[in-house]
């Protein structure tokens, strides 16, 4: 006997059919590679890298403070600076690693740097600074091959807050993309990173792999050698009081804060003590703190 067919149940069929379809298509999208990003932008001197979003976007206006605030960082600064200058004038130069205790001006220097190299200099001879976003390592090639063709410029690649954790492989993309690929690093790209890891790598998570690895010298060697693509490591360690007051007068005189000296040093030092610690960032805290309370604008 033949069964008969239920014209009620094709239209269930149908959609069952057509939601797996869906599926399927919405798993091959996720799965194709991102689009390929356009070429540089002919104009500007900061972008961000976002692949997901068109490649480079631009950035009007970089938030940087002057060179000459950043107090208690003489040996980072300057070193930083020539560094940067040198690769500007298409001289020989290193990668560079900043790291150390929070709130330092690691990232500011890098800022500050770019901005002071390319006071003097107009229109191709000027410095292009991009950042990319620690979760966009892995692209970190595709953006090297789109650089390397704008051989007309040169490029300033900073990652701020580098750092990678247990069974994150995206080192391994930085690695060869700094050093160790077949094209190597391009002439025209030098790369900034800052992080609180002077290894990049959790201490537990490289202790760990000492104590359960075969050879435990090896185990670590892979992840180590990371830190060893960077030429320069600046390091950035909490500061002292005198430091401190020292990052205040610098803001203070720049800003055209007339507080008395003594009353100034006190009301600073009561608000790092409220804070805990005594930084850059702490220091910048409170001369916005003030210049509000006085009416005064930054």
């Amino acid at each position: 006997m033949t069964a008969r067919r239920n014209p009620d149940a094709e239209p269930e069929v149908k959609n069952g059919r057509d939601a797996v379809l869906e599926r399927i298509a919405g798993a091959l999208e996720r799965l194709a590679p991102r689009p390929q990003a356009g070429a540089v932008p002919a104009g500007g001197d900061a972008f961000i890298w976002e692949p997901s979003q068109g490649g480079l976007l631009a950035v009007e206006q970089v938030a940087h403070i002057p060179l000459v605030l950043l107090k208690g960082v003489d040996y980072a600064r300057d070193t930083l600076l020539e560094n940067t200058r040198r690769f500007a004038d298409g001289l020989p130069a290193n990668n560079a690693l900043l790291w150390g205790a929070r709130g330092m001006g690691k990232s500011s220097l890098v800022k500050a740097a770019h901005a002071q190299v390319n006071r003097a200099r107009k229109g191709a001879a000027r410095l292009v600074l991009i950042e990319i976003h620690r979760e966009e390592i892995s692209t970190l090639p595709q953006l090297l091959r789109l650089l390397r063709a704008a051989a007309t410029r040169r490029f300033l690649l900073y990652c701020d807050d580098l750092s990678f954790d247990r069974d994150d492989t995206n080192y391994k993309s930085l690695k060869a993309a700094l050093e160790g690929g077949i094209e190597g690093r391009p002439a025209n790209v030098l790369f900034y990173a800052t992080s609180n890891r002077r290894h990049l790598m959790p201490r537990e998570m490289m202790e760990n792999e000492r104590s359960t690895a075969i050879n435990p010298s090896e185990s670590v060697e892979e992840k180590v050698s990371l830190s060893d693509r960077f030429g320069l490591w600046l390091g950035f360690h909490n500061c002292g009081q005198d430091e401190y007051l020292a990052m205040i007068d610098g803001y203070a005189a720049h800003f055209g804060i007339t507080l008395p000296r003594a009353e100034l040093h006190q009301r600073a030092l009561a608000w790092a003590s409220g804070r805990g610690s005594r930084s850059g960032r702490v220091s910048w805290q409170f001369i916005q703190d003030l210049a509000g309370e006085l009416g005064k604008s930054l």
